[in-house]
């Protein structure tokens, strides 16, 4: 992992890296590390020299969806969404240890498939330099597998390097938190399902309102707080920050909402959010 002695260096390796891609189009999910993949494709290639391909399933959530739509507008970057039917591949929906290979397969395929019709070579990925530390990582696999490149990871950024560098482009994604998809709020062995995700989906939208009450007290910007809500199937967890998770005065209105989105007859518990948590049981 190199070692930058300023953000502007960051940004310079990021940039001398992609510009050598020649066209290229950039898997966008909408986080901060593919945004900033996305903004150094533009930077480096002109947005006439790459574009940035999305998925669009059950399991990206809808508020993801337009902050990407807007983010690639702002830009004025081409923005391609793609429905890669991934609940349609047995592998994903079953929900093994290895889902996230099929997903990334699906999106990898799309994107190279775009790519042909544009007539670029390259299809670029947000794995950033942590990432890559990361020894269960069956997404990274399934990329490295179709030739994607990884920018952020050649480059040397990680997650804090790729931050500081949204922040210096002035970025809207600078301060976000991390989010993965719905699908890794359901615990592995669960089969994924429309219906299943859709009440995830509504259970962290209904959390995140909670949060907008419960954290005045503690000081803490709901919009900017970490929220998971894993569907462990006979019971469900809460996941959030530690001034909130370690704070039982804030747990009743968040399984409120909780019960409200549909999880009406399981147990419901509030710890502190670990991104991961599923890949560790």
């Amino acid at each position: 992992m190199a070692e930058f002695g300023s953000t502007a260096m960051a940004a310079q390796a990021l940039l001398a890296e992609t510009a050598g891609y020649g066209g290229t189009v950039v898997a966008f999910s909408g986080g901060v590390d593919s945004s900033v993949v996305v903004a150094a494709a533009a930077r480096a290639l002109g947005t006439g020299g790459m574009a940035a391909v999305t998925a669009v399933s059950p399991a990206l959530p809808t508020a993801e969806l337009r902050a990407a739509r807007r983010f690639c507008d702002a830009l004025g970057v081409t923005h391609h969404l793609v429905d890669t039917r991934e609940l349609d591949v047995s592998g994903y929906r079953d929900n093994g240890p290895q889902r996230c290979f099929f997903c990334k397969s699906t999106l990898l395929d799309a994107a190279l498939e775009v790519a042909e019709r544009l007539g670029f070579g390259t299809v670029a990925t947000g794995t950033n330099a942590t990432d890559v530390l990361d020894r269960f990582r069956p997404g990274i696999a399934a990329a490295a597998q179709r030739g994607a490149r990884t920018p952020l990871a050649d480059a040397g950024l990680d997650k804090a390097a790729v931050r500081a560098v949204a922040r210096l482009w002035s970025l809207p994604t600078w301060d976000k938190p991390a989010m993965a998809c719905l699908s890794s709020r359901i615990a592995y062995g669960l089969q994924i399902t429309p219906g299943r995700l859709a009440r995830v989906e509504r259970a962290e939208a209904s959390v995140r309102e909670a949060l907008v009450v419960a954290t005045a007290p503690v000081g803490l910007r709901a919009d900017l707080a970490n929220v998971r809500v894993r569907d462990l199937g006979e019971a469900v967890r809460i996941e959030v920050d530690p001034q909130v998770a370690e704070n039982p005065a804030c747990h009743p209105a968040l399984v409120d909402a909780i019960r409200r989105s549909g999880f009406t007859h399981v147990a419901v518990t509030v710890e502190v959010f670990r991104s991961g948590s599923m890949n560790a049981t």
